[in-house]
Parts: C-alpha cells; sequence; structure tokens
C-alpha cells in the first residue's frame, strides 16, 4: 500500500461534502442532526435540502429510532451526534429498533476518544467502540483519514445494515493515495518482519511514526489499519502475527472491548503470541488539547515504540 504524508481535508468537510453529493445523487439519503451542524460545518445541509436534512435537536436517542423507521421504509438514514451520545445516549433504540429490528442506520459518532480535547471526560467516548461490537450485525469502523472517510460514507450508503463510524471533525492527516479500500478488510500499510503493528483511527498515523523511529534501530515493523474493528479481518491479523511473531495493538479507546480485545480475540484462537495493547487504561477522560492527552493516556509513538520492543523481547 503506497503512503503519502500531507494535510488532507478536515474530515467534517469531507462529511458535509460528501452528504451533499450524496443527497443531490439520490432522494431517498436522509441526514439527522442533534444541533451540531456548525460544529460540523453540516448546517447549510439544513437549507438546501428541506426534505432530506432534518435537525432533531439534543434527543440523540429518538433520531436513531426515528431513523431506523424510516429505514425500513426505504430511506438511507446517516444520523450523527458527538460519539459519547452517539453511542452510550441511544444504545438502547440502537440495539433494539436497528440491529433487532433489521434497520439500515449510519451512525455517525464524530470526536471518539481523546479528540473530544476541551470538551472533557464528560464528551470523551472511550467505550463506544465496546458498546457496539457487542451488537449483533453492527459494522464498527473506526477512521482518521480523509481519503478513507470518504469512501466508507459512500459504501456505506451502498449497503444495507447497522453501522457505527466514529471518526475525529479536525483531523486531516492524509496517509492514503489510493481508493483500494473494503469494508471487513485490514490494510497493510507498511511491511515489515520483526513486530505487528495493528492500528485504528488517530493512533495510524502514530504508528507510521513508531515504525520509523523502529526503522533506524534496526526493527522492521508490519503497519496494519485495522479501520473495520467488527467484522474485523481475521486472514490479515493471522498472516502478520504468523511473520512476525509479536504484535502490538494502538487505538484511542479504552483497552478494553474495542481493537485490542479483537485482535486479542483472533490470536487466542488461533496464532498465540506476545501481545500488548496501547489504548487508554480503566479511567475517565479529562480536559486537554490532544498533545497533551496523548502523553497523559500513553497513545504516543512512544508509547508504541516501547510496546513494541517489549513483545519482540517476549518473543524473543
Amino acid at each position: 500500500m503506497a503512503i503519502i504524508r500531507n494535510k488532507g481535508t478536515e474530515l467534517r468537510k469531507v462529511l458535509a461534502d460528501e452528504l451533499r453529493s450524496m443527497m443531490e445523487e439520490n432522494r431517498n439519503i436522509i441526514y439527522m442532526e442533534a444541533d451540531l451542524g456548525g460544529a460540523l460545518g453540516t448546517g447549510d445541509l439544513f437549507s438546501d435540502f428541506p426534505g432530506q436534512a432534518v435537525n432533531v435537536g439534543i434527543m440523540e436517542a429518538n433520531m436513531v429510532g426515528a431513523a431506523a423507521g424510516m429505514s425500513v421504509k426505504g430511506k438511507i438514514p446517516f444520523v450523527h451526534s458527538f460519539g459519547t451520545f452517539a453511542s452510550r445516549r441511544c444504545a438502547d433504540q440502537a440495539f433494539l429498533s436497528g440491529c433487532y429490528n433489521g434497520a439500515n442506520v449510519r451512525i455517525l459518532g464524530s470526536d471518539p476518544g481523546i479528540s473530544a480535547e476541551a470538551n472533557g471526560g464528560t464528551h470523551m467516548p472511550l467505550e463506544d467502540m465496546a458498546i457496539y461490537r457487542a451488537f449483533p450485525g453492527m459494522t464498527v469502523l473506526d477512521i482518521a483519514e480523509p481519503n478513507l472517510f470518504r469512501y466508507a460514507l459512500r459504501e456505506t450508503a451502498k449497503r444495507y445494515g447497522m453501522f457505527y463510524l466514529r471518526f475525529p471533525r479536525k483531523q486531516r492527516d492524509a496517509y492514503y493515495n489510493t481508493e483500494s479500500f473494503e469494508i471487513g478488510k485490514a490494510n497493510v500499510l507498511r511491511a515489515g518482519k520483526d513486530v505487528t503493528i495493528a492500528a485504528s483511527g488517530i493512533e495510524v498515523t502514530e504508528a507510521l511514526k513508531a515504525a520509523e523511529e523502529l526503522k533506524r534501530e534496526g526493527i522492521e515493523a508490519e503497519v496494519i489499519d485495522v479501520f473495520t474493528v467488527k467484522p474485523i479481518d481475521e486472514e490479515c491479523i493471522c498472516a502478520s502475527a504468523v511473520k512476525t511473531g509479536a504484535v502490538v495493538t494502538a487505538e484511542n479507546h479504552n483497552v478494553i472491548g474495542g481493537l485490542g480485545s479483537a485482535v486479542a480475540e483472533v490470536l487466542a484462537e488461533h496464532v498465540p503470541c506476545p501481545m500488548k495493547r496501547v489504548g487508554v487504561g480503566d479511567r475517565f477522560g479529562e480536559v486537554g488539547d490532544l498533545n497533551y492527552l496523548s502523553e497523559q493516556f500513553g497513545l504516543t509513538k512512544e508509547s508504541i515504540i516501547q510496546a513494541a520492543k517489549e513483545v519482540m523481547d517476549r518473543k524473543n
């Protein structure tokens, strides 16, 4: 997979632009927002598409229930709120009206984990993937790259089912120069033979930085973007683990129930090997900017490097 490193389009602009384009192409596509149009840059959609875009106010649970009902009548809803509200606050509606009812809804949870920054612990979803991974039939995506995000929005609109897509509004690091993606398939961004680093979301950039530094020390790390956390790409993870014999996961989420847990489940059943999870410990979030929070919660490239060396020592 060829990699580029530059500043692309902010994900919130990607969302607004793609929604506009898709809604023009297909009148069945509906956008529902929990009073965050200003924060997301989607405010103009409500006036430009009065029959397709609805601001439901701060009523996330009602929004998901209404979207599920609309979907069974042929509509294709996208619904958005901050990740903490798009998960915890409307979990029951997503489970019953959505998954249990066989509905067709794309739940967008913005600013996951520490990317909530100044909004602090009350707005910092560190458990949203754990919640939705447990829902039967739910597809869980963790994306922080504009080209991949653009693909995911359009691809989920073509598929019937329940989706949870977490993304940081202001992230814009671009590391793909391809549009060859597939939901359910991980992407090997960098080949290596000594240790596997499986990352998702904002931690993919940190994993790539860590791999570059490890290379200077003679360590070849394989970096995998596991943007689909459920269903997880068992084949890719197992193949890499067989090759390297040591695995590190990196996620902007509690280490309980997210990417690290998903990868550990795969390895325990198929390729037992030394493994270390980089992520947030069993704690709540706090206020701060991204750099400060990354240090506080151990989500830096240095944390990944340390974990990589630890699993390699255990392997050897």
